[in-house]
């Protein structure tokens, strides 16, 4: 009998046959949960912003979370635009210094890129200009006003300092988790490209004419090849990333084309990004469409804007920002409005014509 006892206890109850395990539920945990006590040490509510002395506008105050100044998040060079996630850092504890930059060899420049490699023999270096200048006039002489047309801009003749200016838009695109795109992308969770439509625009848009259309297209073809715009990205502890020109530019340069996700104006009301562009602006508000360089872009996303409200950041301004109507879709494009000197950073006015977004933050 005591044999048959020990052997049923030895018996182990199977997989199937054991009893389900008891969850406790949320308002359990709830009501079992201990309370968090603040010490009165760590009350911020008198806490004021090391630059500029003031305490209003306390949610736009970030604590540094090693000394515990505080700073409204327009008051820092650069400014910051979002609350930032995780741990953060002011001024004077990150020393400022740039973030960390990937190092990018030739071959992986090529494919960041997307560069097509392709033989001398095939390449017509030919720009719109001296297509120009080769056609006979077949018409009489008549005299009109004469029309400031684009110029191609000039890639620099050295190969490895190319790959210096494409290493530097490289690394400020990656330390932004962002990629490199020469168009304008489109989405179904965002606008499809059907919505880009110049023919929406309130009281219409200019016509980029045909001779600029073919210097538009040069230009992303040079950039195809590889022969990028002699401009470079770098970083500057109170602007942030900035462009300057890496050689001489003449007034009137095609710089580069405004890219990015295509949305609608609806969609980004409450969005912070800091960077975005005006696409379209319909009749019907709910059609209007803004470039969003969030995930995607090129050197424009870099190029900073002017402080229309300062007297000197318009004397910086070397750049206007234009929409164009190009084969019936609409695009930002950024051209030089003199001439431009190696080494001086690139400006432009933000708002262009419609002065939509406050700039009194801006450098």
């Amino acid at each position: 009998m005591a044999d048959t006892e020990s052997s049923s206890a030895s018996i182990q109850p199977s997989p199937s046959r054991r009893r389900p395990k008891k969850y406790r539920s949320i308002k359990d945990i709830i009501n079992n949960a201990k309370y968090a006590v603040v010490p009165d040490d760590e009350d911020y509510s008198d806490a004021v912003c090391d630059q500029c002395g003031s305490g209003d506008r306390d949610h736009q105050l970030l604590l540094c979370d090693k000394c515990d100044k505080a700073y409204h998040m327009l008051c820092l060079r650069p400014i910051v635009v979002r609350v930032p996630i995780g741990p953060w850092f002011c001024p004077a504890c990150s020393s400022q210094q740039p973030p960390p930059l990937k190092s990018f060899s030739q071959t992986k420049i090529f494919d960041f890129f997307k560069i097509k490699k392709c033989t001398a023999s095939s390449v017509k270096r030919i720009s719109p200009q001296d297509s120009r200048r080769r056609k006979r006039r077949t018409c009489p002489i008549v005299h009109h006003k004469k029309r400031r047309r684009l110029l191609p801009y000039t890639p620099s003749n050295d190969t490895d300092k190319r790959l210096e200016q494409m290493r530097s838009l490289a690394c400020a695109l990656t330390s932004l988790n962002m990629e490199y795109s020469d168009d304008l992308t489109y989405s179904f969770d965002m606008a499809p490209r059907g919505a880009n439509m110049s023919s929406f625009e309130n009281g219409g848009m200019q016509v980029l004419s045909k001779e600029d259309t073919e210097t538009l297209e040069y230009c992303r073809a040079m950039l195809k090849r590889g022969e990028c715009a002699p401009l470079l990205v770098v970083f500057d502890s109170c602007e942030g990333y900035t462009v300057e020109a890496d050689g001489v530019i003449k007034d009137m340069t095609l710089i580069t084309e405004y890219i990015g996700d295509v949305d609608y104006i609806k969609n980004r009301q409450l969005d912070d990004c800091d960077s975005m562009m005006t696409l379209l602006l319909a009749s019907d508000p709910s059609k209007s469409l803004v470039i969003c360089p969030d995930k995607r872009g090129n050197i424009a996303r870099f190029i900073n804007g002017i402080n229309n409200f300062s007297s000197e950041a318009k004397k910086k301004q070397n750049l206007k920002c234009v929409r164009y109507s190009v084969n019936g879709e609409c695009r930002v494009l950024l051209v030089a409005t003199r001439d431009i000197a190696k080494g001086e950073r690139l400006y432009y006015d933000y708002n262009g014509y419609e002065h939509e977004y406050p700039t009194h933050h801006f450098v």
